[in-house]
């Protein structure tokens, strides 16, 4: 059966699995980076651990204004805006250096740096966050919906910034991608004034 994967809609779900993430794992510091860059990008759990290290920080360790990359799953380019998570990957590139960990990858295995981190890998840490939060609907896509769900409402339900920033081509897509059922849905309308 397929799991099902959900946006973390409530922020006080979302700082426990964060706070999880950065302290109940030896690479705590990475995954919590994995996510709030996936988080804050929107791209696919592929497309992140995918990134390397020079696509994200500029020579001299200051993180980069946006990185340029290309989708794996539609081959669509993609300019990612990094200022969201500069702090985060400003604080992650000194506990690289404080680790001594050198490698080709922003996302390097801590077993064998010369590799970046699979998706398995990623999906067996948020399996075990979801386990020690009691959180059934934790996955590797968690990131990107819940990064996408924050710019829909915090935007004002601008579906088609969204849209684009998933690099979807439909916004039914992006509704079901949003996890939008019925019960949000009437959230919404209820804040709406018909008169």
């Amino acid at each position: 059966m397929k799991q099902l994967v959900l946006p973390i809609k409530d922020s006080n779900v979302l700082h426990e699995v964060e706070d999880t993430l950065l302290h109940n794992f030896k690479a705590g510091r990475r995954n919590y980076t994995i996510f709030q860059v996936g988080k804050a990008t929107l791209l696919r759990v592929s497309d992140v651990l995918a990134l390397r290290h020079s696509e994200i920080f500029n020579g001299d360790g200051t993180v980069a204004k946006n990185a340029h990359i290309r989708d794996k799953k539609t081959g669509k380019p993609n300019t990612l805006y990094l200022k969201p998570v500069k702090q985060d990957l400003t604080d992650y590139f000194q506990w690289l250096n404080d680790k001594n960990i050198q490698s080709e990858w922003l996302f390097p295995s801590i077993k064998h740096p010369d590799r970046h981190i699979t998706e398995k890998q990623f999906y067996k840490i948020m399996a075990k966050t979801g386990d020690l939060l009691d959180i059934n609907y934790l996955g590797t896509h968690t990131m990107r919906k819940t990064g996408a769900y924050r710019v829909y409402t915090q935007t004002h339900y601008n579906i088609g910034l969204v849209m684009s920033l998933l690099n979807h081509s439909s916004e039914a897509m992006t509704l079901k991608y949003l996890g939008l059922d019925q019960v949000s849905r009437e959230q919404m309308l209820d804040e709406v004034k018909f008169d």
